[in-house]
């Protein structure tokens, strides 16, 4: 009798094993920083698989953001990658990333957020509704205006810096996120 549970719980293990695996297999899955993107895991989840989005995590992990980003969202982060971050001025990171810039760090951090799932369609749309410029309102508070030139989609900080979409619709569980090639930063005081 115990035989036959343990065949059986043996083989109901196979049966959820296989299913999950056959599941993960027909994801529609983007490939970030040489890593697959699942659309069932959440934006944290995806985002530490990515090598090219290293210096994000650290900072979303010193500013006290992961557990956020991990909430059902929706969500919708312009993600700079790690060359993004290279462009800023030697030594801005290291500083940001200290405990007593954390507040400062949360908030150029939440700027590259706004609230709800807009693929690329719903932005390039809202675009052709505002004339040629969409105003998306960030998590922090500021705002950042969406436009295009040809099929590349831009973003423009509050400072009238433009950051290049380069890999756009990596779907989450809890939202979306597009890979950005330049940090955007809230309007300077």
């Amino acid at each position: 009798m115990k035989t036959i549970k343990l065949l059986s719980l043996a083989f109901f293990a196979m049966i959820a094993l296989s299913a999950t695996e056959t599941f993960a297999q027909k994801e529609k899955t983007v490939t970030v920083g040489g890593a697959p993107m699942y659309p069932s895991k959440n934006i944290v989840e995806n985002a530490v698989n990515s090598k090219d989005h290293t210096t994000l995590v650290a900072a979303v992990q010193a500013a006290g953001l992961v557990e956020t980003l991990q909430t059902p969202g929706p969500f919708t982060v312009f993600a700079p990658d790690n060359a993004a971050f290279d462009k800023l001025p030697a030594g801005t990171v290291e500083t940001l990333v200290k405990p007593e810039n954390k507040a400062t760090l949360t908030g150029i951090l939440t700027y590259h957020v706004v609230a709800g799932k807009l693929g690329s369609k719903e932005i390039a749309e809202a675009i052709k509704k505002g004339n040629g410029k969409a105003t998306l309102t960030t998590v922090q508070g500021g705002k950042l205006t969406a436009w295009m030139q040809g099929k590349d989609l831009y973003i423009t900080d509050e400072n009238g810096n433009k950051s290049k979409v380069t890999i756009a619709d990596v779907y989450q569980s809890n939202g979306v996120i597009h890979s950005i090639d330049t940090v955007v930063l809230p309007k300077s005081e």
